[in-house]
């Protein structure tokens, strides 16, 4: 069923709520904001990548806050069990029988904090949760209540006692976020807000769970045309036969893309979406899921710079050139 204009309404109202909330805690980074929100509006996983104390992991907790669901917290250690996260079955003296005790993947917002810290087995526990929206434990599986999103963020900087995330899980995180350091005019800001009294202390929720679930319901049917496809798809292609790139992009970042190109439509208020839509949600949705060839990387060409080039290079359905 098309999407109606009362629902695109609804869908901004609410929106422009959980953004603004976070916003009182998160100041001077509206666009990271909007951007998580608009992924876990869109089914999918994010990941925040930067230096410490930039505020990745109060951006996960301002948006758990901001949202009545469920929210579990990870810290992952290299000790950390692969049952830690899932859950385990204990044996029940007085039933006589095993009883499963759920782990905290069953929450709604599950943050996964420095996740590059388990081992590749610990790390491994997520790969079906993320994908498949389930978790088997002993032969049983078990299905995750929507909505649900994994918000991982981890350190580039430090590598001591690290484990670098295999590319099947980096392929399952929708978009690859970084937070970057405040202006100075924010910066001070901050220091006035946050000086005594946290903001985050503060926060209440402005939406519900089911909200989310119907949210994200609106933005799958805002209308894909078929020239929009076919320039996924050619985008796509691009990046598979970049000379400079020895992985490209996943049939899995296609989705990703259109369902992330659907959602920034619904939150502009468009029923459908445009090339625009598309070229804005490249970088966060492919930065983390193509490989560099070593002599690219030896002549100092950066992903960014492979995007900028697709991006220029696919013709624009419309423009003068293009199919």
């Amino acid at each position: 069923m098309p999407v109606t204009s009362d629902e695109l309404q609804w869908f901004d109202q609410r929106f422009r709520a959980v953004a603004d909330n976070i916003e009182l805690v998160i100041q001077g980074k509206r666009e990271t904001v909007e951007l998580i929100t608009a992924c876990m509006l869109s089914g999918g996983h994010a990941l925040l990548e930067d230096v410490p104390g930039v505020g990745k992991t109060l951006l996960a907790k301002s948006l758990a806050r901001s949202i009545d669901c469920t929210y579990q917290r990870i810290q992952f250690t290299p000790d950390l069990l692969p049952s830690d996260i899932t859950g385990v079955s204990v044996w029940d003296r007085e039933a006589s029988q095993f009883v499963f005790r759920s782990g905290p993947i069953f929450g709604n917002i599950v943050l996964g904090d420095e996740i590059n810290r388990a081992s590749p087995k610990t790390q491994a526990a997520l790969l079906e949760a993320m994908e498949e929206r389930q978790v088997t434990v002993d032969g049983v599986t078990r299905t995750l209540a929507p909505p649900f999103i994994v918000i991982a963020t981890q350190n580039p900087i430090e590598h001591e006692g690290t484990y670098p995330l295999p590319e099947a899980q980096l392929d399952r995180f929708m978009m690859r976020l970084a937070m970057g350091y405040p202006s100075r005019a924010k910066e001070l800001e901050m220091l006035d807000t946050h000086g005594k009294h946290s903001t985050f202390d503060d926060l209440d929720a402005v939406i519900h769970a089911d909200d989310v679930v119907t949210m994200v319901d609106i933005a799958n049917r805002v209308y894909t045309s078929e020239i929009i496809r076919g320039y996924l798809i050619d985008i796509a292609e691009a990046t598979r036969t970049h000379p400079d790139l020895l992985l490209g992009a996943s049939p899995r970042a296609t989705l990703f893309l259109q369902r992330a190109t659907r959602t920034r439509a619904a939150i502009a208020g468009r029923e459908f979406v445009t090339p625009d839509d598309v070229k804005a949600m490249l970088e966060p949705i492919l930065n983390h899921r193509m490989l560099l060839h070593p002599e690219a990387q030896m002549r100092g060409t950066s992903i960014a710079k492979v995007i900028e080039d697709v991006a220029g290079s696919v013709p624009v359905p419309g423009s003068q050139g293009a199919p």
